[in-house]
C-alpha cells in the first residue's frame, strides 16, 4: 500500500469516527474527493512579482489576470477543459457560471457586476496541454503574512515568486510550513527568482546575473527546508515566446536592421525608446506596445538574436523561452511535483486529517492521531525528495559519479522502476533484479563508508531505503 493509499484510508478512518459532525465529515469527504483531483499549484508572491506573467507562460497564452470592475485581482484556478468555461464561486452564494470565451489566445470573461470582496475564487475550464493533469491557482497580491495559511490548504505544492530574498519573503515561507505536518515534510514549494530581466537594470547579462543570484539562494540558510529549490525565470520573456505573434516579429525585424547606434541610443531607457523624434521606423504606439510585451532588456536580447538568425516565429520563441528560464523550471516542477504528485495529494490529505484531530479532539480518535504521526515520521517518498532538495541545492555532495546515481535512484529522473534504474527503455524482470541488487549492495557500503561525511552517509542511507523499497516491489511481482 503506498502512501496515497495509506491516507486515502485514514480519512475513510476518519470518516467514520466523526460521523455524527457533519462539519468534519465534510471537510473529510471532500478531501477523499480531492485525492483524485489533478495536483493543485499555486503561483503566489507579493504585488507586482509577476504571478499572472508566469501563469500566462506555463499555459501558453493570456489567461491572467483575473480583475473585477474596479481593479481588483481575484483568485483563479485554471483548470483543463475541453471548452472555455468560467465559474464565480461567491462568498456566501452557490457557484455561478459567467460568460467566458477564447479569442486570439486571450481569455475573454465578464466579471461585470462583481467585487472583489464577493468573490472568493474565479475557476476557470481552459484548453490547455499544460492543465491536463494540473490546476494552477493565480493568487492575488496580498501581504504574505496573512496568505500562507490559505495557499496551503487550498494548494498541493508552491511556486513563491520574489525579486529579492527580504524578510517578508521568509516569512512566507515559514507560513506554508506553519503546521505540525507540514513542518515534518517541507517538500512542496519552489522559489522562483521573477522578473530576472530586471537584474542589473535589464543588461544583455542580467539573466546570467539572476541565475547566479538563484544559485547562491540555494544554499542560504535562510531557506533551508523552506523550499526544493531556488530558479531564475524571466516571465515576461517567457510569455512573449510562447505567445509571439507574425505581425510581433516584423516589428522587431525592423528594429533589428536598424543602425546599431541609433537602437542604442533609443533604448537608453523606457522613455526615451517610446518617445516621439526617435529615428526608428516604428511608430510610437507599435514601439510601446514591444515594451509592454517584451521589456527593455528583451528588445535588446530579440533584435541580438533575429540578427544572429532566428528569424522564424517558430525559431525565435523556442530561443525566447530556453533563455528565460521557462525551460529549467518546468523540469524543476516536473521533478519535486507533477512526478510525486500522488505523494504531495497524499499530503494535503494527512494536513487536513490533521486539523480535525486537532479541532476536534476524541478519544475513538486517539488511534488515528498515533497513526498519523506514525506514518509521517515513516513515509520515506518525503525524505527522497528532501535529499533531491540538498543535492540540487548543493547543501549534500557526494563525490561523482555517486551524486549522479543518488539523483537517479531515489526518482530524480523519473520514479518508475527503469528510471531509477537507469533503463532507457523497458526492461526485463531480471535486468530490473540484476540492477537494484547491485545498486543495494555498492549504496550499503557506501552508508558504512567512513571516509564519507556524515550527511554523505545519511544521505546513502536514503538512497539505499529506495533501493530496498524497488526490491520489495519486485518482489511482489
Amino acid at each position: 500500500m503506498n502512501l496515497a493509499d495509506r491516507a486515502h484510508s485514514m480519512l475513510r478512518d476518519a470518516i467514520e469516527v466523526y460521523r455524527d459532525s457533519p462539519r468534519a465529515t465534510n471537510w473529510l469527504r471532500r478531501h477523499v474527493d480531492r485525492l483524485a483531483e489533478p495536483l493543485r499549484l499555486a503561483v503566489a508572491g507579493q504585488p507586482h512579482v509577476g504571478k499572472s506573467t508566469l501563469v500566462n507562460s506555463l499555459v501558453g497564452e493570456e489567461v491572467a489576470p483575473l480583475s473585477v470592475e474596479e481593479g481588483s485581482q481575484v483568485l483563479a484556478w485554471y483548470r483543463g477543459g475541453a471548452n472555455p468555461r468560467a465559474q464565480v464561486y461567491p462568498t456566501q452564494a452557490p457557484p455561478r457560471d459567467v460568460p467566458a470565451a477564447r479569442m486570439g489566445g486571450q481569455l475573454h470573461i465578464d466579471l461585470e457586476g462583481w467585487r472583489s470582496d464577493e468573490i472568493d475564487r474565479v475557476v476557470v475550464d481552459w484548453p490547455s496541454r499544460t492543465l491536463r493533469g494540473l490546476t494552477l491557482i493565480d493568487t492575488p497580491g496580498v501581504d504574505p503574512s496573512d496568505a500562507g495559511t490559505r495557499t496551503s490548504l487550498d494548494a498541493d505544492a508552491v511556486l513563491y515568486l520574489m525579486r529579492q530574498l527580504h524578510s517578508t519573503d521568509v516569512g512566507f515561507l515559514q507560513s506554508l510550513q506553519d503546521h505540525p505536518i507540514a513542518r515534518e515534510t517541507p517538500v512542496n514549494s519552489i522559489v522562483v527568482l521573477s522578473r530576472a530581466d530586471e537584474v542589473g537594470g535589464g543588461r544583455i547579462d542580467a539573466l546570467t546575473s539572476a541565475k547566479r543570484l538563484a544559485r547562491k539562494y540555494r544554499t542560504d540558510v535562510g531557506l533551508t527546508g523552506l523550499c526544493q529549490n531556488a530558479i531564475a525565470v524571466s516571465g515576461l520573456l517567457a510569455q512573449a515566446g510562447r505567445t509571439l505573434t507574425a505581425e510581433e516579429l516584423a516589428s522587431l525585424q525592423i528594429l533589428a536592421v536598424a543602425a546599431r547606434r541609433e537602437l542604442e541610443i533609443a533604448l537608453v531607457s523606457a522613455d526615451r525608446f517610446v518617445g516621439e523624434g526617435v529615428p526608428l521606423r516604428l511608430d510610437a504606439r507599435t514601439r510601446t506596445a514591444l515594451l509592454d510585451r517584451f521589456g527593455m532588456f528583451g528588445i535588446r536580447l530579440v533584435t541580438t538574436l533575429i540578427r544572429q538568425g532566428f528569424t522564424t516565429v517558430e525559431a525565435l520563441s523556442q530561443e525566447l523561452v530556453a533563455r528565460s528560464g521557462l525551460t529549467e523550471l518546468r523540469a524543476a516542477v516536473r521533478q519535486c511535483f507533477t512526478d510525486r504528485h500522488d505523494v504531495l495529494k497524499a499530503r494535503s490529505a494527512l494536513l487536513a486529517l490533521e486539523v480535525v484531530l486537532r479541532m476536534e479532539p476524541r478519544p475513538a480518535a486517539r488511534r488515528l492521531v498515533t497513526a498519523l504521526e506514525a506514518l509521517v515520521v515513516s513515509a520515506h517518498d518525503f525524505r527522497e525528495l528532501r535529499l533531491l532538495a540538498a543535492l540540487d541545492g548543493g547543501r549534500t555532495a557526494l563525490p561523482d559519479p555517486l551524486g549522479d546515481e543518488a539523483r537517479r535512484l531515489v526518482g530524480g529522473v523519473g520514479t518508475a522502476l527503469p528510471a531509477r534504474l537507469g533503463f532507457g527503455r523497458d526492461a526485463s524482470g531480471h535486468e530490473l533484479v540484476g540492477a537494484v541488487s547491485d545498486a543495494l549492495r555498492r549504496w550499503q557500503e557506501q552508508a558504512e563508508n567512513q571516509a564519507l561525511g556524515s550527511g554523505q552517509r545519511r544521505a546513502a542511507r536514503v538512497v539505499v531505503r529506495s533501493c530496498e523499497g524497488m526490491v520489495a516491489q519486485l518482489t511482489r511481482y
